[in-house]
């Protein structure tokens, strides 16, 4: 596979963008919902933010890159989101760092490749996720919707192993595109 090297600022420009989305459902998580079960199988809105935050600091050391978190998920979710998403804006603000290269699952790959397709696919649906899970709004990016497609259809078999997606789950015709999609990810809309 060819290494794909996005523009660093329009990766950065989308990540932000993305990563409002989830961080306005981290911080709409209400007291004592950090537990509550997500769609995710075994995962609570605690586990799928860990997880959020282990891609925010593993997948830039693949570079050598260390990210190395001070707050604790366990004590304080919200403070913790906040310092992985600062630290990951400030990588893709470096367009040398952005653009280091690793060999990866899929090939060769930047880390701003990465971000923009790997990170931003999980980072609008785990916002669905965590929405789901806590009571809040469900609504995804509308303009990311397609992206998402193109993303999950190239995934191919790989988005069916173990602790990624589930099989596809049944919606009627006239569901809405995120509706399919979700559906598509093995999420029930």
């Amino acid at each position: 596979m060819e290494t794909r090297n996005p523009d660093t600022a329009k990766v950065a420009e989308r990540y932000r963008k993305l990563a409002a989305e989830f961080t306005r459902r981290v911080e709409g998580v209400p007291a004592g919902e950090w537990e509550a079960p997500t769609p995710c199988a075994e995962w609570s809105a605690r586990d799928l933010l860990s997880h959020m935050i282990r891609n925010h600091t593993h997948m830039p050391a693949q570079v050598g890159i260390d990210i190395e978190p001070s707050q604790s998920v366990d004590e304080d979710p919200v403070a913790a989101w906040h310092e992985a998403r600062a630290a990951m804006e400030e990588v893709l603000d470096d367009p040398e760092q952005a653009a280091k290269e690793y060999d990866g699952y899929f090939g060769r790959l930047s880390v701003a490749g990465t971000v923009d397709d790997f990170l931003g696919f999980d980072l609008v649906v785990h916002s669905w996720d965590l929405a789901r899970a806590t009571g809040q709004d469900e609504t995804l990016p509308a303009d990311e919707l397609p992206r998402l497609w193109e993303m999950a259809r190239t995934l191919g078999d790989s988005l069916r192993m173990d602790g990624v997606c589930g099989p596809e789950v049944g919606v009627p015709e006239s569901a809405s595109e995120q509706d399919r999609l979700l559906a598509f990810l093995g999420r029930r809309p």
